[in-house]
């Protein structure tokens, strides 16, 4: 199995190391290396306009919608580069990773051309309306309906742990549009403007200090029935088409933060002497063990896994892998950096590494489970 990149991509792999570095070591140096999503809220609209004015936003989309027709190769290969230069996290990921590509398979051409062109230049970020109080882990038990009235879906329900919720200006939401229905039938999966009537936002304030999560409450909101993909009623198997986009090539640009966090802990562990103790160096080579590891497994899911049906059990595993991992990492990072681990820089915000730490807590449950 060949688990390198072929010579001729080099000269991409350059192009988008030299534009990354170039643009975050000088107009968005204020936002390079940070990890909140929701900080520098303007900053961040405008690093996503300049991503995709570059074209660099969503590389793999056609060119017609603002993308390049970038191979598999290619893709991983600017995720790689992204995490290598240490840029932000992404403020419109949810609809370059999730709802861009669920409208280019399942939506119709007058939603593409209308939604696609604003996620590519970043002038719409977006949100996932997934969970709910009682529908978490079991998403089917979704409570939140919508009724049909003339051209519009009236919606009414709570979503909780939305991601980007205070900050996104759409929402697509799956909602009981079928009276009485129970599971996963009767389900419909819409697009929702967050800036109306109806739609309340709250931040939630997690360990961290950060409010990257919202609960949303609807009532009596609207959606334009056009604004629906996929028939009423089946708004499940386009949810579920939906999270088959979340185990991508993100999970190599997942990895070269994942190095970046041990490359930091490596370097405070030789700055306070802990790199000489036997055992917290025997830890060090674990984590380094395991990151190759997960390279190689993401590399042979992504090389064979559409031609291959035999892969797809490989991404459940490659999740509780990963997620059990970084947990493990983020102790490692606590015992090398001691009692610095536990103060925060400030009385709202912890450094990176011990943020990390509280944070790979969610990593098993998040994503799926």
């Amino acid at each position: 199995m060949q688990l390198a990149f072929a010579p001729e991509l080099k000269a991409f792999r350059e192009e988008a190391a030299s534009w990354l570095n170039e643009q975050l070591s000088g107009p968005f140096k204020a936002i390079r290396g940070q990890t909140n999503q929701v900080d520098n809220v303007e900053e961040r609209r405008a690093w996503e306009a300049a991503l995709g004015e570059a074209r660099w936003s969503v590389i793999g989309w056609p060119e017609q919608w603002g993308g390049r027709g970038a191979s598999i190769a290619q893709q991983i290969i600017f995720a790689e580069e992204y995490a290598r230069a240490k840029g932000p996290p992404r403020a419109g990921h949810l609809g370059v990773e999730l709802l861009g590509p669920t409208l280019i398979a399942m939506g119709s051409e007058e939603q593409k051309a209308r939604f696609l062109p604003d996620i590519a230049t970043g002038k719409a970020i977006w949100c996932q309306g997934y969970s709910e109080p009682g529908a978490g882990s079991d998403l089917a038990n979704v409570k939140t309906r919508a009724r049909l009235e003339g051209d519009k879906y009236i919606i009414d329900g709570q979503k909780i742990w939305t991601s980007m919720g205070t900050i996104a200006d759409w929402c697509f939401v799956v909602a009981r549009t079928e009276p009485g229905s129970v599971g996963n039938k009767g389900l419909s999966f819409l697009m929702v403007p967050m800036d109306q009537p109806g739609v309340d936002a709250r931040p939630i304030r997690q360990m961290t200090g950060e409010a990257e999560f919202a609960e949303v409450f609807f009532d009596g909101a609207e959606a334009l029935a056009i604004d629906r993909i996929g028939a009423e009623g089946e708004g499940w198997k386009v949810a579920m088409a939906l999270l088959g986009f979340e185990r991508g090539v993100s999970t190599l640009a997942q990895q070269m933060q994942f190095r970046n966090e041990l490359d930091d802990i490596i370097a405070i562990a030789k700055a306070n002497g802990s790199a000489q103790d036997p055992i917290t160096r025997q830890k060090i080579a674990k984590a380094h063990a395991g990151l190759k590891i997960m390279r190689y497994n993401a590399l042979r899911m992504l090389s064979g896994g559409e031609n291959n049906p035999d892969l797809t059990g490989a991404a459940y595993t490659y999740k509780l892998y990963w997620s059990q991992w970084h947990k493990s990492l983020g102790e490692l990072a606590m015992e090398v950096m001691g009692q610095q681990g536990e103060t925060g820089i400030n009385e709202e915000r912890f450094d990176s590494l011990t943020t990390m730490y509280l944070m790979a807590r969610s990593d098993t449950i998040y994503a799926g489970t």
